[in-house]
C-alpha cells in the first residue's frame, strides 16, 4: 500500500471529524455561549472581535481542509470511471479523459450525448427497445 502523507492523513480526519453531528452541535453550544456572555461583557468590542476572529480563522482554515479532501475524493471518483469506462465492452475510450477537455469540446460530446438520449427516448416511446451501443461521432477540430 502507498505511504499517505501526514497532510492527507490530517485532513481527512479533519475533514470527516468536522461533518460529525457533534461537532455541529459543539459549533452551536460556543456560539449560544459567546451570545449569553454578551450582556457580562457589555457586549462590547473585545466580546464581538473574539466571535469574529475566531470564526473568520476557522472558516479560513477549514477551507483549505475540506477542498483538499473533496479534491482527492473526486479525483479517486473519476479514476474509478475511467477503469469502468475502460473495462466496459463497447464504451468509448475517448470518454476517458473528458474533464482534460475544454468547455467547448466539453459541449461537443453533451450534444452529442443528449441527440442519443433523445433517439432513445423515441425509441422506447415507440416500442422499440433501448439496447445496444451506437457510436457517437464527434465532430474533429484542427
Amino acid at each position: 500500500m502507498a505511504k499517505i502523507s501526514w497532510f492527507t492523513k490530517f485532513a481527512r480526519s479533519l475533514s470527516t471529524l468536522s461533518g460529525r453531528p457533534i461537532v455541529f452541535f459543539l459549533a452551536t453550544a460556543a456560539v449560544v455561549i459567546w451570545a449569553v456572555t454578551g450582556p457580562l461583557f457589555g457586549f462590547s468590542d473585545t466580546w464581538q472581535l473574539v466571535i469574529n476572529t475566531s470564526t473568520t480563522i476557522i472558516t479560513f482554515l477549514m477551507v483549505f481542509l475540506i477542498q483538499n479532501t473533496q479534491n482527492r475524493d473526486t479525483e479517486a471518483i473519476q479514476i474509478k470511471l475511467d477503469e469502468l469506462i475502460r473495462a466496459t465492452q463497447g464504451a468509448h475510450n475517448a470518454l476517458l479523459d473528458l474533464e482534460e477537455l475544454d468547455e467547448e469540446q466539453l459541449e461537443l460530446f453533451r450534444k452529442k450525448y443528449g441527440t442519443l438520449a433523445e433517439s432513445s427516448r423515441q425509441k422506447l416511446i415507440s416500442g422499440e427497445q433501448d439496447v445496444g451501443c451506437p457510436e457517437v461521432e464527434v465532430d474533429k477540430r484542427d
